[in-house]
């Protein structure tokens, strides 16, 4: 067996001592530039007018009760399908999915850091021969065995894979972010479908409850007609407007059971009417006197899709870094030992390790190198457009969705007032052809008023909703509560567990709370 000389063992240690330390010292300062927040666009202070407005029309909610929003409209049915769906909806449980790959992949940015494992080998021959001398015939069985590994230790002098872990980190974040802003979309669709039904569902009663009415005054208009009180012409307008109204209804039919299709599929559920929504029947939900409150443009950045583009562009900042550091020699440590062993008696068995040294350089491929810092640094500032648009949106989506919930507010008591006068305007025309002071015709105009009133009533009361719907979404909320759920099922859980050893991670549990970009430089 091969020794090794003492002092030549301890000088290798030695250095290789020398060379771990001075990896961690030189380290500590990285390549690349350190992320920092882009200038937000908007100026200081500042506050959307138009829900300043709104907020002046309310008692104001606290930005605390944006959390599970759709609890607000007191409805049972409607929080019932919006926590099944953040339960069940495909989209949600791939976002939840792409969180437990991101843990991964930063699993893997981090190992980059320790020794790795190039190569292992391991060899058993068995050996037979035969001797034939003097007549004589001996045979000589022996096994040989060999086995090696060699390791390589690249020391990070130029934080290149401090910047890669960086990257991988804030991907990880953005994922994060991106799991929260499928929850708030989720919310919001499912509550908007689920208004889409209740109003489809109230302009069917109206259409029967139209279709009774006219039936009723065909009818009567026809007894005349064939008592010789009446001309054709009030049979006819009033045989016209019944069928019209009839002929309205299987489309409103079709229509509803379309939407309660879409309803179904945010749920994961096969299409067909739902049994939550089985009792109160074409009621829209109230939209109470409690609105969300002015908001700074600093709250703004909490907007899940303002995170993505923030957390985006902090992962290809320090994806810079990692292209930058491609420009400067690369120090790696290497070892290798290796052990072959014959059985035969008297056989040596030999040993050797082999500790020092390797550098690489891409010193002639200078152009490459450079070019694609300059392809990261372009997509850097793609991505720095993205987040300063992504603000800008945020602030269009609160004032826009903020102005049509007051406008469609002050609309609706306008309406509801019309309704009253339409709904009078018909008895008092009723009571007038009964009583012979007036022709069918007038009749015909005041129900028209009145059906067509009381659908623009219900339209607008379905907008009016929608409109705050639409600010609870542009504001962000109702994300939080699913950093508390699992993000994958039990059926799920166990499937992964059989196939892959996720070492625990399947159940570790969400931050509350983002960490802020770029706090690991």
């Amino acid at each position: 067996m091969a020794v090794w000389p003492g002092l030549r063992l301890r000088r290798l240690l030695q250095t290789g001592a020398l060379l771990t330390a001075a990896h961690w010292l030189v380290a500590c300062s990285s390549v690349g530039p350190n992320f920092q927040v882009p200038q937000q666009p908007l100026p200081a202070g500042w506050q959307s007018s138009s829900l300043q407005a709104l907020s002046g029309t309310g008692t104001g909610a606290a930005p605390a009760e944006l959390t599970s929003w759709w609890t607000r409209f007191s409805d049972p049915a409607l929080t019932s399908l919006v926590d099944e769906a953040m339960r069940q909806n495909a989209s949600i449980r791939i976002a939840g999915l792409r969180i437990l790959e991101s843990q991964a992949q930063l699993g893997i940015a981090g190992s980059l850091l320790y020794p790795q494992l190039q190569q292992l080998s391991g060899s058993a021959l068995a050996l037979r021969s035969r001797d034939e001398t003097l007549g004589q015939t001996s045979t000589v069985k022996a096994g040989q065995f060999n086995a090696g590994f060699s390791l390589g230790w690249e020391m990070d002098f130029w934080g290149k894979f401090k910047r890669a872990i960086e990257a991988a980190d804030a991907s990880y974040f953005a994922s994060l972010a991106q799991y929260d802003d499928i929850q708030v979309l989720m919310a919001a669709q499912v509550a908007e479908r689920y208004v889409n039904v209740r109003e489809l569902e109230a302009r069917l009663q109206i259409a029967h409850e139209n279709a009774a009415i006219q039936k009723r005054s065909f009818e009567i208009t026809e007894r005349l007609f064939k008592s010789g009180n009446e001309s054709e012409l009030d049979v006819q307008q009033a045989k016209t407007q019944y069928l019209s109204t009839l002929a309205s209804i299987p489309g409103l039919e079709s229509s509803l059971r379309q939407a309660q299709n879409a309803l179904a599929e945010l749920l994961g559920r096969p299409p067909g009417p739902l049994p939550e929504m089985a009792t109160h029947t074409g009621e829209i939900p109230a939209i109470g006197s409690s609105f969300p409150v002015a908001v700074p443009a600093d709250v703004l950045r909490r907007r899940p899709d303002v995170r993505v583009a923030e957390m985006q562009l902090a992962a290809q900042s320090a994806l810079i870094g990692v292209a930058e550091a491609d420009k400067y020699p690369s120090l790696s440590l290497l070892g290798a030992f290796n052990l072959s062993v014959l059985s035969v008696s008297g056989s040596p068995t030999t040993s050797s390790l082999a500790l020092g040294p390797g550098l690489t350089w891409n010193v002639f491929d200078y152009d490459r190198v450079e070019n694609n810092v300059r392809v990261q640094d372009a997509r850097y500032q793609q991505l720095a457009e993205r987040y300063r648009d992504a603000i800008l949106q945020a602030a269009r989506d609160v004032d826009s969705s903020a102005i049509a919930l007051l406008k469609n507010r002050e609309q609706l008591v306008i309406n509801e007032e019309v309704t009253v006068a339409a709904q009078r305007a018909l008895d008092i025309a009723s009571l007038q052809y009964r009583e012979g002071f007036s022709d069918f015709s007038r009749v015909l105009d005041a129900q028209r008023s009145y059906f067509s009133q009381t659908e623009r009533v219900v339209g607008n009361r379905s907008n009016t909703v929608l409109s705050l719907i639409a600010l609870y979404k542009a504001l962000g909320g109702g994300w939080e509560p699913g950093r508390l759920r699992p993000l994958v099922d039990d059926a799920t859980r166990q499937q992964m567990q059989e196939v892959t050893d996720w070492d625990g991670m399947l159940d570790q549990p969400l931050p509350l709370a983002d960490a802020p970009a770029g706090a690991s430089n």
